[in-house]
């Protein structure tokens, strides 16, 4: 094998529960030193509870294992990261993923930086569905080298046939899903066969022992240097002197004095005038080099003052370009226990940039142990599939095939806080570049000064039946005597026309939202002040709604009315029909409704009629 030894070798093993991995990276640690002696003892003298260890032995399962609720259900549930040292003096990073289904989220993770990757395979009881997900995770992830380790070999009688069938099923599957590089591993890390020694109980096994494999191993597709420059900026640093300069890390590539780089975000070009890196050994600390390749830390100055923030990426300047785009085919593994919806905006973090994205379309959900594509329009949790995401503006980023840093990110719920989603760029989409916005003289202020007054959205939001359209129908009315040019759209009557292909699911609900506040931005844009009468059940939604719009154009108003007060009323028999079982999806019955935590204005639904009308037309005016 060519190239170079990676300076930290990056470990993830993986499988399903009970098949071994706690044991066997325990026993790597402990026979490669890379373990405290008290951390020995502490395994010599603890045991699960049901443990059949002898007291006095190793139990090696209790050297990664680190949450209390692990040791008491004997599972990993978070990821364990430890350090070992292998003996040609290469550090190894070990991240010990969990094996329930539950957790691949955290399976995820432990994927996400993987140089190779141990697949546990417990021979007794076979390859399970657990394995295919694991192995496509790592797949997915750009894990390039798999090792298949059939564990507990000695609970079958060391037989090669048990072994040969095994290992023929997860190839299928690496085959299937691209892994380039996968080689399989007969051992019992509970007796030490295959795990640093070699088994003299498989004679007719011919290969490397697992730990002789990782230090003899080498990256049997490293981009990272001998790709174009990728340089995420961290921070803009200043320094006495005028000195300002961009840090961060070289992700891919290398970057000497003197280059020509890009600023991907805008296209502006300069010079590598100075590459700082911060040095114990020199007074001062700072140390100028001549180049920096991937991995290093590094800030670097220009030639000449260009616009650089935080999250822009430094590029090479020559050869093709890294060009910002706002559609993206992904791949991607939800991780929010509530399913993804298309038409809901989230956050995509990409290394240190932030910026809101909406999930488009769902393409497909794979089926990890076939791989067959499912027509589908959700992902539930641990769901993986392909989906088409637009970002709010263009910015640049990779495959990840190409780099992992600028292709990959995270979906995080912008309500929660919760991070919903791993994704992985598969390429960016052609109507990022056609579709450009055109811009006409008479613009949005031109129309506002015609109008007289500025536009505005007032988003009414309450359970069915809580008096929403009466409430617009009125303000509508006091507005329209005073001058005021309005629109409302109603819920009932956008979906007898642009929305009559939506449900009531979740997803439906929330293509509902985002395809009204879209509409709803063009009528401010116009310089109308829109009603929106809208039930928008979920926080989220409307909190996608409002983040289309400028400080002061979005009124968000709670008509609050008692779920009984609605039902009496019941103007549409909707609640009647909830009641029959007739209607499953009805908010306030069978779906729940989520109350605004923090609404511009609450109105009652059983108080004056008149007075209610008077604070809204007083909030809309600004008096």
């Amino acid at each position: 094998m060519g190239g170079k030894l990676t300076p930290v070798l990056h470990l993830v093993t993986c499988g399903s529960v009970d098949d071994g991995k706690s044991t066997l990276i325990g026993r790597l640690l402990a026979e490669t030193d890379s373990v405290p002696l008290d951390q020995l003892d502490y395994a010599k003298r603890t045991r699960r509870g049901g443990s059949t260890i002898p007291v006095g032995d190793i139990d090696y399962s209790l050297l990664t294992d680190g949450l209390e609720a692990e040791r008491e259900q004997g599972i990993t549930i978070d990821v364990a990261y430890r350090h070992m040292n292998l003996p040609n003096g290469r550090r190894v990073l070990i991240a010990d993923s969990p094996g329930h289904e539950q957790y691949t989220r955290n399976m995820a993770v432990a994927a996400s930086n993987g140089d190779v990757a141990v697949l546990m395979v417990d021979a007794h009881r076979g390859v399970r569905d657990q394995t295919h997900r694991h192995l496509t995770i790592c797949a997915l992830m750009g894990v390039k080298t798999v090792v298949i380790a059939v564990n507990k070999m000695d609970l079958v009688g060391y037989e090669h046939a048990t072994f040969e069938e095994i290992v023929g099923i997860v190839r299928t599957t690496a085959a299937r899903l691209d892994v380039p590089d996968v080689v399989a591993i007969p051992m019992s890390a509970a007796l030490g066969d295959n795990v640093t020694h070699d088994s003299d109980k498989m004679p007719w096994y011919k290969g490397p022992n697992l730990l002789s494999y990782l230090s003899d191993w080498e990256s049997v597709d490293d981009i990272r240097a001998d790709a174009a420059l990728r340089f995420p900026v961290q921070f803009v640093a200043r320094a006495e002197g005028n000195f300002r300069g961009y840090a961060g890390t070289v992700v891919a590539g290398r970057v000497a004095r003197g280059d020509a780089v890009v600023i991907a975000d805008s296209g502006r070009t300069a010079i590598v005038d100075r590459i700082v890196t911060y040095d114990l050994h020199t007074e001062g600390h700072i140390a100028d080099l001549e180049r920096a390749e991937a991995g290093q830390a590094v800030t670097i100055t220009l030639d000449h003052e260009v616009d650089v923030t935080r999250g822009d990426v430094i590029a090479s300047a020559d050869g093709e370009q890294l060009q910002p785009a706002d559609r993206f085919a992904v791949d991607m593994v939800w991780l929010g226990e509530e399913p993804l919806a298309h038409g809901r905006s989230y956050l995509l973090i990409s290394g240190s940039r932030s910026i809101p994205a909406t999930v488009t379309n769902v393409r497909y959900r794979q089926d990890v142990v076939s791989g067959h594509q499912h027509a589908a329009r959700l992902l539930e949790m641990n769901g993986i599939g392909r989906v088409e995401i637009a970002t709010d503006k263009p910015i640049p980023m990779d495959p990840y095939s190409v780099c992992r840093d600028t292709g990959g990110f995270l979906l995080v719920d912008r309500v929660t806080a919760d991070t919903v989603a791993a994704g992985m760029v598969r390429h960016v989409m052609r109507r990022a570049f056609n579709v450009v916005p055109h811009t006409y003289d008479v613009d949005h202020e031109a129309r506002t000064r015609l109008m007289g007054h500025a536009g505005k959205v007032v988003w009414l939001t309450g359970l069915p039946g809580s008096g929403k359209s009466t409430i617009a129908d009125a303000a509508v009315r006091a507005l329209h005597s005073l001058g005021v040019h309005t629109y409302v759209l109603d819920g009932d009557n956008v979906r007898t026309g642009l929305n009559k292909d939506l449900g009531f699911t979740a997803e439906d609900r929330a293509e509902n939202v985002r395809r009204v506040g879209e509409v709803g931005k063009l009528m401010v844009d116009a310089g109308l002040v829109v009603f929106v009468a809208l039930v928008s059940p979920y926080r989220a939604d409307r909190e996608s709604a409002a983040a289309l719009y400028t400080e002061g154009e979005f009124l968000e108003v709670y008509i609050d009315t008692p779920v009984e007060v609605c039902a009496e009323r019941d103007p549409k028999g909707l609640y009647a029909k909830a009641a029959a079982g007739n209607l499953p999806n009805m908010t306030g019955m069978g779906q729940a409704y989520e109350v605004p935590e923090h609404p511009d204005l609450v109105l009652r639904g059983t108080g004056d009629l008149d007075a209610s009308v008077q604070q809204l037309v007083r909030s809309i005016l600004g008096e």
